[in-house]
Protein backbone atom coordinates (compact mmCIF):
# COMPACT_ATOMS: atom_id res chain seq x y z
CA UNK A 1 0.00 0.00 0.00
CA UNK A 2 1.15 3.66 -0.88
CA UNK A 3 2.06 5.27 2.01
CA UNK A 4 1.22 9.56 1.24
CA UNK A 5 3.95 12.09 1.82
CA UNK A 6 2.81 14.81 4.48
CA UNK A 7 2.30 17.44 1.63
CA UNK A 8 -0.03 14.44 -0.61
CA UNK A 9 -1.86 14.10 3.13
CA UNK A 10 -2.87 17.48 3.86
CA UNK A 11 -3.40 18.09 0.29
CA UNK A 12 -5.97 14.73 0.25
CA UNK A 13 -7.24 16.29 4.14
CA UNK A 14 -7.56 19.90 2.46
CA UNK A 15 -9.51 18.57 -0.61
CA UNK A 16 -12.00 16.52 1.91
CA UNK A 17 -12.87 19.00 4.13
CA UNK A 18 -13.40 21.19 1.30
CA UNK A 19 -16.05 18.72 -0.09
CA UNK A 20 -17.70 18.56 3.28
CA UNK A 21 -18.46 22.22 3.72
CA UNK A 22 -19.57 22.35 0.28
CA UNK A 23 -21.92 19.05 0.73
CA UNK A 24 -22.91 21.06 3.89
CA UNK A 25 -23.57 24.20 1.65
CA UNK A 26 -25.34 22.52 -1.09
CA UNK A 27 -27.72 20.54 1.67
CA UNK A 28 -28.28 24.48 3.49
CA UNK A 29 -29.48 25.51 0.11
CA UNK A 30 -31.83 22.70 -0.91
CA UNK A 31 -33.27 23.36 3.10
CA UNK A 32 -33.65 26.88 2.32
CA UNK A 33 -35.21 26.11 -0.65
CA UNK A 34 -37.89 24.31 0.93
CA UNK A 35 -41.39 25.61 1.68
CA UNK A 36 -41.97 26.44 4.96
CA UNK A 37 -43.21 22.83 6.66
CA UNK A 38 -45.23 25.11 8.78
CA UNK A 39 -47.29 26.65 6.83
CA UNK A 40 -50.33 25.30 4.69
CA UNK A 41 -49.03 24.49 0.89
CA UNK A 42 -50.48 26.74 -1.86
CA UNK A 43 -54.08 25.75 -3.61
CA UNK A 44 -53.32 27.84 -6.41
CA UNK A 45 -52.39 25.92 -10.13
CA UNK A 46 -48.95 27.10 -11.77
CA UNK A 47 -49.61 29.92 -13.59
CA UNK A 48 -53.05 30.91 -11.87
CA UNK A 49 -52.56 34.58 -11.08
CA UNK A 50 -54.52 37.36 -11.01
CA UNK A 51 -51.97 39.89 -12.28
CA UNK A 52 -49.79 38.28 -14.90
CA UNK A 53 -48.61 41.67 -16.21
CA UNK A 54 -46.98 41.41 -12.74
CA UNK A 55 -45.58 38.38 -13.36
CA UNK A 56 -42.07 39.80 -14.33
CA UNK A 57 -41.32 41.61 -11.00
CA UNK A 58 -41.26 37.68 -8.85
CA UNK A 59 -37.92 37.55 -7.47
CA UNK A 60 -37.63 33.62 -7.59
CA UNK A 61 -34.21 33.27 -6.17
CA UNK A 62 -34.04 35.62 -3.25
CA UNK A 63 -30.15 35.04 -2.87
CA UNK A 64 -29.56 37.09 -6.12
CA UNK A 65 -30.71 40.07 -4.43
CA UNK A 66 -28.53 42.81 -2.15
CA UNK A 67 -28.63 42.92 1.43
CA UNK A 68 -29.40 40.37 3.99
CA UNK A 69 -32.76 38.81 2.76
CA UNK A 70 -34.60 36.60 5.26
CA UNK A 71 -37.29 34.90 3.22
CA UNK A 72 -40.55 33.36 4.93
CA UNK A 73 -38.98 30.04 4.70
CA UNK A 74 -36.83 30.58 7.66
CA UNK A 75 -39.07 32.54 9.56
CA UNK A 76 -40.68 31.36 12.70
CA UNK A 77 -44.84 31.37 12.25
CA UNK A 78 -47.52 31.77 14.80
CA UNK A 79 -50.72 30.63 13.87
CA UNK A 80 -51.77 29.25 11.07
CA UNK A 81 -50.55 30.94 7.37
CA UNK A 82 -50.97 30.34 4.10
CA UNK A 83 -49.04 30.14 0.97
CA UNK A 84 -50.31 31.64 -2.12
CA UNK A 85 -48.75 32.45 -5.92
CA UNK A 86 -52.33 34.21 -6.84
CA UNK A 87 -51.48 37.59 -6.62
CA UNK A 88 -47.41 38.25 -8.04
CA UNK A 89 -45.23 39.89 -7.25
CA UNK A 90 -43.17 37.79 -4.49
CA UNK A 91 -40.06 36.25 -3.48
CA UNK A 92 -39.30 33.25 -3.69
CA UNK A 93 -41.54 29.83 -3.43
CA UNK A 94 -44.50 32.48 -3.13
CA UNK A 95 -46.19 34.60 0.00
CA UNK A 96 -48.29 33.57 2.82
CA UNK A 97 -51.45 35.20 3.82
CA UNK A 98 -53.13 34.74 7.21
CA UNK A 99 -56.42 33.46 5.91
CA UNK A 100 -58.42 35.96 6.88
CA UNK A 101 -58.82 34.51 10.34
CA UNK A 102 -57.47 34.22 13.62
CA UNK A 103 -57.12 37.85 13.99
CA UNK A 104 -54.97 39.34 16.96
CA UNK A 105 -53.58 35.70 17.14
CA UNK A 106 -50.82 34.93 13.94
CA UNK A 107 -47.71 36.60 13.45
CA UNK A 108 -44.64 35.93 11.11
CA UNK A 109 -40.86 36.96 12.34
CA UNK A 110 -37.81 37.41 10.41
CA UNK A 111 -34.51 37.53 12.36
CA UNK A 112 -31.59 38.34 10.24
CA UNK A 113 -27.92 37.40 11.32
CA UNK A 114 -26.41 40.27 10.42
CA UNK A 115 -22.42 40.49 9.84
CA UNK A 116 -21.76 43.90 10.89
CA UNK A 117 -23.29 46.35 13.34
CA UNK A 118 -24.63 49.92 11.96
CA UNK A 119 -27.39 51.26 10.05
CA UNK A 120 -29.39 48.95 7.73
CA UNK A 121 -32.44 50.06 5.97
CA UNK A 122 -35.75 47.75 6.42
CA UNK A 123 -37.86 46.93 3.67
CA UNK A 124 -41.28 44.94 3.50
CA UNK A 125 -41.72 42.41 0.87
CA UNK A 126 -45.78 42.05 0.23
CA UNK A 127 -48.20 41.91 -3.24
CA UNK A 128 -50.67 44.12 -3.47
CA UNK A 129 -54.65 44.10 -3.76
CA UNK A 130 -57.90 45.46 -2.32
CA UNK A 131 -58.18 42.23 -0.61
CA UNK A 132 -55.22 43.48 1.38
CA UNK A 133 -55.21 45.12 5.32
CA UNK A 134 -54.85 48.98 5.01
CA UNK A 135 -53.17 48.36 8.57
CA UNK A 136 -50.64 45.41 8.56
CA UNK A 137 -48.87 46.08 12.10
CA UNK A 138 -45.23 45.57 11.96
CA UNK A 139 -42.75 46.08 14.81
CA UNK A 140 -39.02 46.29 14.18
CA UNK A 141 -36.41 45.36 16.68
CA UNK A 142 -33.41 47.21 16.44
CA UNK A 143 -30.54 48.59 19.17
CA UNK A 144 -32.14 51.13 20.06
CA UNK A 145 -35.65 49.71 21.03
CA UNK A 146 -38.73 48.79 19.05
CA UNK A 147 -40.18 51.01 16.36
CA UNK A 148 -44.32 50.11 15.65
CA UNK A 149 -45.98 50.53 12.27
CA UNK A 150 -48.97 50.29 9.99
CA UNK A 151 -48.32 49.17 6.49
CA UNK A 152 -51.19 49.67 3.84
CA UNK A 153 -50.50 46.75 1.77
CA UNK A 154 -53.29 47.80 -0.79
CA UNK A 155 -50.37 50.03 -1.39
CA UNK A 156 -47.93 49.64 -4.44
CA UNK A 157 -44.99 49.08 -3.04
CA UNK A 158 -42.11 51.88 -4.33
CA UNK A 159 -39.31 49.50 -5.31
CA UNK A 160 -39.73 46.65 -7.96
CA UNK A 161 -43.26 47.06 -7.08
CA UNK A 162 -42.52 44.74 -4.39
CA UNK A 163 -40.29 46.19 -2.03
CA UNK A 164 -41.55 48.79 0.86
CA UNK A 165 -39.04 50.93 2.63
CA UNK A 166 -39.79 50.60 6.79
CA UNK A 167 -37.13 53.08 7.57
CA UNK A 168 -33.65 52.93 8.62
CA UNK A 169 -31.98 51.65 12.09
CA UNK A 170 -29.15 51.08 14.05
CA UNK A 171 -28.35 46.98 14.75
CA UNK A 172 -26.14 45.16 16.40
CA UNK A 173 -24.43 42.70 14.61
CA UNK A 174 -25.68 38.98 14.78
CA UNK A 175 -29.11 37.88 15.81
CA UNK A 176 -30.85 40.48 18.13
CA UNK A 177 -32.61 42.57 15.50
CA UNK A 178 -36.20 41.24 13.72
CA UNK A 179 -38.71 42.29 12.00
CA UNK A 180 -42.85 40.88 13.01
CA UNK A 181 -45.88 41.03 11.20
CA UNK A 182 -49.25 40.20 12.82
CA UNK A 183 -52.78 40.61 12.11
CA UNK A 184 -54.18 42.04 14.89
CA UNK A 185 -57.01 44.85 14.06
CA UNK A 186 -57.10 43.65 10.44
CA UNK A 187 -60.45 41.85 10.61
CA UNK A 188 -61.88 41.30 7.35
CA UNK A 189 -59.13 41.42 5.52
CA UNK A 190 -55.54 39.28 4.22
CA UNK A 191 -52.45 40.33 6.08
CA UNK A 192 -49.11 39.30 3.72
CA UNK A 193 -46.04 37.96 4.69
CA UNK A 194 -43.32 37.38 2.30
CA UNK A 195 -39.93 38.99 3.00
CA UNK A 196 -37.38 41.35 4.52
CA UNK A 197 -34.46 42.95 3.60
CA UNK A 198 -31.83 44.73 4.87
CA UNK A 199 -29.41 46.74 3.16
CA UNK A 200 -26.79 48.39 4.96
CA UNK A 201 -26.13 52.21 4.93
CA UNK A 202 -22.46 53.48 4.85
CA UNK A 203 -21.01 55.20 7.38
CA UNK A 204 -20.76 59.08 6.65
CA UNK A 205 -17.39 60.05 7.54
CA UNK A 206 -16.75 63.19 9.41
CA UNK A 207 -15.82 66.18 7.37
CA UNK A 208 -12.22 67.55 7.10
Amino acid sequence: MKRLHSTEYGIAKVAVLVGVVVAISAQTAREASRPHPAAVPNTHAPGAVDRPELVPFIVANPAKLPGIIVDETAAVLVGKWQYSTHTPPYVGHGYLHDQKDGKGEKSVTFTPHLPHAGHYEVRLAHCYNVRRATNAPVTIRHADGEVKLRVNQQEEPAHGRLWRSLGTFRFADGTNGWVRITNDGTEGKYVIADAVQFLPVPESKPAR
